[in-house]
């Protein structure tokens, strides 16, 4: 594996007319970022893997100052899955003088997680199309556990660039809690109501595969969950996952969840 720090050494010196699958990360790496990995290697000739804690995409400098970061351990995982390339650039590398930080969001985006984090995704959407501006992947990997995040920036990519985006399915832990890099932050009594949590509303979705009027259920799922010690829900909401829209059917409905378990901010949707 070849580490760069550079993004203009990269340039020069990996050719990006081949078939390349890039999957940038924030780092603290986990079996959720492994499976992008391993769904690179199987499309693409050639892997690159970028970490890079994105300061604009933080509302909260306590919240980008207590990320979980552990880069010794995330480069022995990246070598061991054998990834060709690795970049850690900083942040003067990638938002050189006079780049924009945000992208705007149109009114209609400024929803569930746009909503409650202003200028959250702003700062998704301007890291990643400096990424593709600086660089040009054949592909482009995301999870669709951050699944607001993954429409807007298929949206950003549609518009703006050749590179193809690939979404890899939400990968659980065996309590069914999604895996974030957040979740070293829970102890064992945390991570057990996550999972009650996970459980109820996996449980939700298979009865509104089948009887979706069940629906206006979703006021009493809030207050059982609410009602858990040291739990705040954000927002939970049902929405159509093709447009994020509120028609939807039983046919093409998304569960969304963002909720607080003390402090540590979990998202999540089923």
């Amino acid at each position: 594996m070849i580490i760069y720090k550079s993004i203009n050494k990269l340039k020069k010196e990996v050719n990006f007319k081949a078939n390349i699958g890039f999957v940038p990360t924030m780092g603290a790496l986990h079996k959720g970022h492994i499976s992008l990995i391993k769904s690179s290697k199987k499309i693409c000739k050639k892997t690159m893997v970028s970490i890079f804690i994105n300061p604009s995409q933080f509302n909260k400098k306590s919240d980008l100052k207590s990320y979980p970061r552990n880069l010794k351990k995330d480069i022995k995982i990246l070598k061991k899955l054998k990834v060709d390339y690795l970049l850690i650039p900083e942040v003067k590398e990638v938002y050189k003088k006079k780049i924009k930080k945000k992208i705007n969001l149109k009114m209609k985006d400024k929803i569930m997680c746009a909503k409650y984090r202003p200028g959250h995704f702003e700062g998704v959407l301007a890291v990643i199309n400096q990424f593709l501006k600086l660089i040009k992947p054949k592909y482009i990997f995301f999870g669709e556990k951050d699944y607001q995040q993954l429409h807007l920036i298929k949206k950003l990519i549609r518009k703006k660039f050749i590179t193809k985006v690939v979404s890899c399915p939400t990968i659980r832990d065996k309590n069914k809690v999604a895996l974030s890099s957040r979740n070293i932050l829970l102890n064992s009594n945390d991570k057990k109501k996550s999972s009650f949590i996970a459980k109820l509303l996996l449980s939700f979705k298979n009865k509104l595969n089948n009887e979706i009027h069940l629906k206006k259920n979703i006021n009493k799922i809030i207050f059982d969950i609410n009602s858990i010690k040291n739990i705040n829900i954000e927002y939970l909401e049902i929405r159509n996952k093709n447009n994020l829209s509120k028609i939807f059917d039983k046919k093409n409905f998304k569960i969304f969840l963002a909720y607080y378990n003390k402090k540590i901010r979990l998202i999540d949707n089923y």
